[in-house]
């Protein structure tokens, strides 16, 4: 496993502004693919040197570009069948951070993110029956600083998170 840099502002720009080639592209495609082949395999299949490989990986993953290499793991293959998407409102005396930290203790929250709009925070939970979504909402409206709710029970993902269409079109569009 990697250890991926932390990144400080001036670097979180060079993040947002680094393009990357067809090479870079099907490297990221190919691993998103098959995300347990070696280097050796990829520059096989690539057709480019092993060193140029390593260093492309090592350099996307530099620049926070490639942020993982783990596993992807099913909530409904663990027992988790609902998802949710829960909106809240906060007391912004402290900010967003206290309470997503305090959020990031419940197990069932995957994703925290703040908002514009009528809310504050949105977040993605995940559990085992409708009536066990209540007692992850019951958890979320119990934390610090949350002042009201709202959810919406998803009932299907015929897009699921994905990435690969924007890598494909970087080096399309000849970077940003």
């Amino acid at each position: 496993m990697h250890n991926l840099p932390t990144l400080t502002g001036s670097e979180s720009e060079n993040l947002y502004s680094m393009t990357i080639d067809e090479l870079d592209a099907r490297l990221i495609s190919l691993l998103t693919a098959e995300p347990r082949l070696g280097v050796l395999e990829c520059s096989r299949r690539l057709g480019v040197a092993r060193g140029t490989v390593q260093a492309r990986l090592d350099r996307l993953v530099a620049r926070g570009v490639i942020t993982g290499f783990g596993p992807d793991v099913s909530p409904v293959a663990l027992g988790y069948d609902v998802t949710a998407f829960v909106t809240m409102e906060i007391r912004q005396v402290s900010g967003h951070d206290p309470v997503a930290h305090r959020l990031a203790h419940i197990p069932e929250v995957l994703e925290v993110h703040t908002i514009t709009g009528g809310a504050d925070l949105l977040c993605r939970v995940v559990a085992r029956t409708n009536a066990d979504l209540q007692r992850v909402i019951d958890q979320i409206v119990e934390v610090q600083g949350v002042l009201r709710t709202s959810s919406i029970i998803a009932l299907d993902t015929p897009v699921p998170y994905r990435v690969l269409p924007l890598v494909a079109d970087v080096p399309r569009r000849g970077g940003r």
